[in-house]
């Protein structure tokens, strides 16, 4: 495929709020997306944990009860059924590319949930995406401690944008930030 044939892309910014610190032990209890650059694309469920076990400090995060999750969410296989179908529609326009802040921790939730209930991840074998924090320290050339979102957000004057630990709320803080990190960016002809 040419150049000029190949799909844009969109960047799908993704939170996750779990119940512990890894998936499978622990659960993903909420999946926020929301595509930079698109106010009116976004996703948002909840999830039926998928274990007993949890970390009580890492519910208390999200405010999320888990009572009422194992009750009403639906089960993960469908979750994740809704969230591929999501990012498969986009697939029709560009290419989605994940985008997390940090990528580490809600990618393995993402990757792990897709692969372990659908078999595959929309996002690909490897689940790979973008790292807001370490674009961030490429394009500003910064160490790590000076890459967090609120650094992000002061340094680029970006205001009204709470983190409320909301997965969906969240993804959309974080699809207005790459945004502005996108056109705070050297052209490419510079």
């Amino acid at each position: 495929m040419s150049q000029s044939q190949r799909l844009p892309e969109f960047y799908i910014a993704v939170d996750v709020e779990a119940d512990g610190p890894i998936p499978g032990p622990y659960s993903m209890i909420s999946l926020g997306m929301a595509v930079v650059g698109h106010d009116d694309l976004g996703f948002y469920t909840e999830l039926k944990p998928i274990s007993d076990d949890y970390v009580p400090a890492a519910l208390a995060v999200s405010g999320l009860d888990r009572d009422r999750l194992i009750r009403e969410a639906p089960r993960p296989e469908q979750a994740m059924q809704d969230a591929a179908d999501w990012v498969n529609r986009l697939r029709k326009q560009a290419r989605p590319v994940f985008l997390a802040g940090p990528a580490v921790w809600d990618g393995m939730f993402v990757h792990w949930y897709f692969t372990r209930f659908l078999g595959k991840s929309p996002f690909g074998q490897t689940g790979s995406g973008i790292d807001l924090r370490s674009y961030w320290m490429g394009l500003r050339g910064c160490e790590w401690r000076e890459t967090g979102q609120g650094i992000i957000k002061h340094t680029l004057g970006l205001t009204g944008l709470p983190h409320t630990h909301h997965a969906g709320e969240d993804a959309a803080e974080l699809a207005a930030v790459f945004d502005a990190v996108l056109r705070h960016r050297r052209p490419k002809d510079a």
